[in-house]
Parts: structure tokens; sequence; C-alpha cells
């Protein structure tokens, strides 16, 4: 019997979906080798980290941008970058996912632009601008302007793409960092339709697309998601997304197409449930992350990047990244996964757990919307505030021994692992020289250019933004003119402003029931005796532009809890800021937290400034992913303690602050 004809299977095999790995650092040069050695791999799609300047609108040699060019991706400061970061690579036959939010029209006008001088019909090319600006007010980070300018930008780029690029998708909903941010699948998948919606009904509004066209609006909008572990429940996220996507589409915007309506995604798997303990352990947690976005077939993932084993410890190699790669192929190419119809189809099990989920997905949505919609639950701190409380249950259950964590929280007892054997050698490092050479290379930039041409594109792009013209017209002209990255989006800061996100602090849950706390409230109430003063008061910062705030917020949450008078001003302070802040408040701690890679830069400024200040006795303690090696380059400098990943139980941190305050005053 041919094998092929057995019972169940189908006549064809299930086309793989699109394998990526994110990547860039360094340089655009660096970039694209690493970007022709990945497509050389059998990777088929690109996906483009860039650095956190571009990310927020920085040049690179901005103040805010030290430490931090080429660090956590690639810089791209002006035209020439893009050209050099797709040198070779042709992109009328690529399909190429940016991570990029606020900047996301530029970079697009930048993609185009060189895809138009390499020969490629606009209409060919096919890709991804992320562009859900709503999650970056409530955990990434990387907004510039305030929400309702945004979204305006958003629905530019929707219009002009429906017209120029329609096989683009001009934006990615992002549940993914609503999950790293603390959301529970309910709150994933109700929230990121909020923001769906807000998406949709602004180019409704808008008035640019005609309304007999937005079934092919739908068509374009894709999703960005997040898979945890728990991959069953995952199976049941992606099934009760597509419900709900198919449900709205159909009765708030009349698209009668069921292709259309389809619920399309891709997926990078939950990079933060990496650990840094154990972190061969990141291996299996992968793959079972993987199946729960690729075993069911009518749920299945368009676009999947995976995350290497070593990303708890710092940027991955190109080895790290092809061992990700080999993952999916095994996976689609070695198993029989893709020649079978839906494999949950018809389990009862599975049915109860996507009605629950969307039911409770509706709930949540119909409330943000009788608030007026997800910019207003934004601007109120609602959705912050709920992610900051979710994110604070998940906490307390790991550290009570409630979720098991392996390796982290049980299990612990290990052989050395050879895979972290080299050291610093294990992760990507980068060459401290990157920054520099950036700078230099946007000045000369800078220099070449016709200045005429630049301050017409500039004047004209104000101009538009104050009206209700389409921007990408004037964006153009910018990228053609020569405009930098840092210029255009200044320009834009001119005419929108900027915009300071509610943190999320403000009646978060603490810890509730946690035994220790009371013994550490204790020391903190006693230490704030022996020094005179009525409470203990904590600084926490988050310096230059790493926007991932998810871990210092639940230290700030939880030393509210314990005592602590918290001082938090919220992300993207420069080391000055910092420093006034630590002596207006005359607080007894500073506590910074730096994800990007950046602490060898950032930390040492706040440092030098609190000397300047006359506060060289000031404690500072540094949380982050930082080596072994960096660690003891901080305390070399006066930081008196450095938390890392595997430091995860938030009540010990605390106590820890506690002493160092002590330690400071002299205290026994």
């Amino acid at each position: 019997m041919d094998e092929k004809a057995l019972p169940g299977r189908l006549p064809e095999r299930d086309r793989p979906w699109v394998m990526r790995t994110y990547a860039g650092h360094s340089s655009a040069a660096a970039t694209n080798a690493l970007f022709r050695r990945n497509l050389a791999k059998g990777q088929t799609g690109l996906s483009v980290a860039f650095d956190l300047p571009t990310q927020t609108g920085y040049d690179p040699d901005h103040e805010l941008a030290a430490g931090e060019v080429g660090r956590v991706g690639v810089p791209v400061a002006h035209l020439g970058d893009m050209r050099a970061l797709f040198d070779g690579i042709p992109l009328a036959d690529m399909n190429t996912s940016m991570t990029i939010n606020a900047p996301a029209m530029w970079l697009l006008a930048l993609y185009g632009t060189v895809g138009a001088e390499q020969g490629a019909e606009l209409s060919r090319c096919a890709g991804t601008t992320q562009n859900d600006i709503i999650k970056e007010y409530l955990s990434r980070g990387t907004h510039i302007f305030p929400p309702a300018a945004s979204l305006r930008l958003t629905a530019d780029v929707v219009a002009y793409t429906l017209r120029e690029m329609p096989r683009w998708n001009p934006v990615n909903i992002c549940s993914y960092h609503l999950q790293e941010a603390g959301a529970t699948p309910v709150q994933e998948v109700g929230f990121a339709l909020s923001t769906a919606v807000a998406v949709l009904d602004a180019v409704r509004d808008s008035g640019q697309v005609p309304a007999e066209r937005m079934g092919d609006v739908v068509q374009r909008i894709s999703f960005f998601v997040n898979a945890g572990v728990r991959f069953v429940e995952e199976i049941a996220k992606m099934r009760a997304f597509g419900a709900l996507w198919d449900e709205i589409t159909r009765e708030r915007y009349g698209v009668q197409n069921p292709k259309q309506r389809r619920f399309r995604y891709g997926v990078q798997v939950n990079s933060l449930g990496l650990t840094e303990a154990q972190p061969e352990n990141n291996i299996q947690r992968i793959v079972l992350e993987m199946l729960g976005v690729t075993l069911s077939r009518d749920a299945r993932a368009r676009a999947v990047q995976l995350p290497a084993w070593n990303e708890a410890l710092g940027l991955p190699r190109p080895w790290d990244q092809q061992w990700s790669l080999r993952m999916q192929q095994v996976l689609a190419y070695e198993s029989d996964l893709l020649e079978y119809p839906d494999l949950f189809e018809g389990s009862h099990v599975m049915t109860a757990l996507v009605d629950e989920i969307v039911a409770g997905a509706r709930v949540e949505l119909e409330k943000v919307l009788e608030m007026g919609g997800v910019v207003a639950a934004v601007e109120t701190g609602y959705l912050k505030s709920a992610l900051v409380a979710s994110l604070a249950e998940r906490r307390r259950r790991m550290e009570s021994g409630a979720d098991v964590v392996v390796g982290v929280n049980r299990f612990t007892e290990t052989e050395p692992s050879p895979l972290t054997a080299a050291g610093a050698e294990s992760v990507e490092q980068v060459d401290p020289a990157v920054e520099a050479a950036a700078t230099a290379s946007v000045r000369r930039w800078r220099a070449g250019r016709d200045d005429a041409a630049v301050d017409a594109a500039l004047a004209r792009l104000r101009a538009d933004a104050a009206t209700t013209t389409n921007l990408m017209p004037a964006t153009l002209e910018c990228v053609r003119a020569g405009v930098t990255t840092g210029e255009w989006a200044g320009a834009l800061r001119q005419v929108f402003g900027e915009y300071r996100a509610p943190t999320g602090l403000t009646g978060a849950a603490g810890s509730g029931g946690d035994p220790g706390l009371a013994a550490v409230r204790a020391r903190v109430a006693a230490t704030a005796r022996e020094l005179g003063s009525g409470r203990l008061r904590l600084l926490v910062g988050k310096p230059g532009l790493d926007g991932h705030s998810n871990g210092a917020e639940q230290i700030a949450v939880r030393a509210r809890d314990a005592g602590f008078e918290v001082v938090y001003q919220g992300i993207r302070l420069t080391a000055g800021q910092i420093v006034a802040a630590a002596v207006e408040e005359d607080v007894d701690l500073v506590g910074l937290s730096v994800l990007s890679g950046s602490h060898l830069a950032a930390v040492p400024a706040v440092l030098d400034g609190l000397r300047a200040a006359g506060r060289p006795d000031l404690p500072v303690v540094v949380g982050g992913i930082i080596p072994a090696g960096d660690a003891q380059q901080l305390r070399a400098a006066g930081v008196a303690r450095v938390f890392t990943p595997k430091d995860f139980a938030l009540t010990g941190i605390i106590d820890e602050l506690v002493t160092v305050v002590r330690e400071a005053n002299g205290l026994r």
C-alpha cells in the first residue's frame, strides 16, 4: 500500500512556513554578511533587528545613543546604510520582516527606495513592517510620538502600501510583547485585537481607503505572537485568535470574503522564558514552543523565527542561530507533520479550551471599547496596570514554586555545561569601535549631501504633518534628499511632540502571600529608623534607550510592598536625568536596569555623574543581562551589587538592597 495514500493524509503536503532568524548587529555590512550566510543555509526569509537608536529615531551621534549603537540590532541612519544592508540581496525575491514601529514609515521608505534602485517592482516586494505602536507604550518602550499621531502614521503606511505595495503587510499587530509583559492568554488575545480594531478604525476614518476596499486592508493585516512553553494552551490561544478575528472583521468591517478574513500570523517563541541557569534546557523549551504554533494546521503560523539557546546570556553567534534554523527544518522536512489535516479538529478538550479563551478575550475587548478604545486604555494606564499586575502574579507563582522552571526553582543541581565553558566566547561580542565608526559615518553622510535639498524636504515633512496629508510622499522625498533617521524623527517630534507612557505602578498588585516579605519589611523599617528617616527611598532608573521595563517595574512594585518609597520615572533617561533625580529626591539607593547590553557605558556615566554631584557615597546596584566578566568590571567601577536573570526571587533581591543600604551607611 502506498504510504502517501494512508487514511487521513493530505493529498499533498502542506507548504512549510517561512523560516527566519532575527538578526542584526554592529553595522550594515556585518549584518549583510550574516544575512547571506543564513540564506545560504536554507533560511527562507529575513527578519531585521534594528538597534535602539534606529528604533527610537536617533542618529548614532546623539547623546541618548551612547553605548547603544549596533548592540541589539543594526544601525540604519540613512539611505546609504540601507543600501549596504541589502547589498547583493534581491529584494524583489525576498520576504523581509522589519521589527520597527515608531519610524516604520521611514524604514519602509528606505527599503522601497533601495528596492527600486535594484530594479524591483514595488508591487512585487513582500514583507512586513511591525508598526504596532500600542504595545510599545505597554511593554517594549520604543515609542516616540503620542498615540493619536502614531496611529495616523500607521494609517498612512496602510493606505500607501494598498496602492503601491499590495503584497506588503503594512502592520504587524504584536501580542508577543504583551505576553512578555505579563499578559495571560485571555489578555493577550483581547488586548491585541483591541489594537487591531484601533488600526482598522484609523484607516477607515482617515478617508484614504474606499469602504469597498476594507477587505483588502484586512487581508494585509498580520499578527506577531509569542508562544510559551505551555504549548497545548498556545494552540488553543491561536485558534481563539482566528475565531475572534473572523468575527470582528465580518461584523465590524463587513468583510464577506473568508480568505480576506483569515488570521495570518508570524511567531517568535518566548525569548524571556529562556534561562541563564542550565541554558541547555532552553533547547527543549524552544522546540515545545515551536510545536504550539505548528501542530494545528488550521492555526499554523505563516512565518516562524526562533531564538537561540543562549539569548539569556548575550547576543547569539551565527552557529547558535543555525541550530535554531535546523530545528525548524527538521520539523518541516523530516517529520510527517505537514502531511495531515488539522490534528485537533473534533477534540472536545481543545474546543472547550478555545471557547474559554474566546469568551474571556471578548470580555476584555468589550471593556477596552467601552473605555473609548485602545488609545484611551493606554492613556488612562488601564492596560499597563493590568499587565504589571499579571506579571506580578506570574512572578509570585514562580517564586513560590507553584510554577516550576527546571534548573531555576527546581532541579537546580547540575553538571558544568560545556556549552558555556568558553565564557565570553559563548556569545557574540560587539566591538566597542562600532559606535565610533557609525558616528563618523553619519557625519560624513551629512557632509556630502545637498543641504538645501535636505532643508526643503524636512520643511515639507513638517508642513504635511500639520495637516491630514499622507506623510509617505514627504518621507520619500526626505529619503532621496539624504535626510537621516534622527532628522526625520526630529522633524515629526517638532510637530507631534514626544510621549511618556504611564508606568503602570499605581495600584499594581504586589506579592500577595509571600511569607518572606514580612521579615524584609521589618528590616526596611528598622533601617529607616536607624538612619533617622521616615522611609528608605529607592530610585529605579532606566538609562539609555532600553525600553524593556518589565523587570524594573516588578522590582519597583516589590520594593514598594516591602516599605521602600520608590521613585520611578519610566524609561529612556540620560545619566544626567537619573543623577539629578537621585540628588533632588535624596534617595538612599539607586537601582539601574539595563537589558540592551549597554551597561559598560550607561552605568559608569551614572557613577561619574554622582561623583560630580557630590554624592559618591550613594550606593548603586545594577540588573540586566550582564556577563560575568562585565559584572566584575562594574563592581570594580564602584557598583555595589550586580543582579542577572538567575536572581529570580524578587523578595530576596529587595532584602539584599536593604543590606546594601546598611553597608553604605556603616550599619551592622
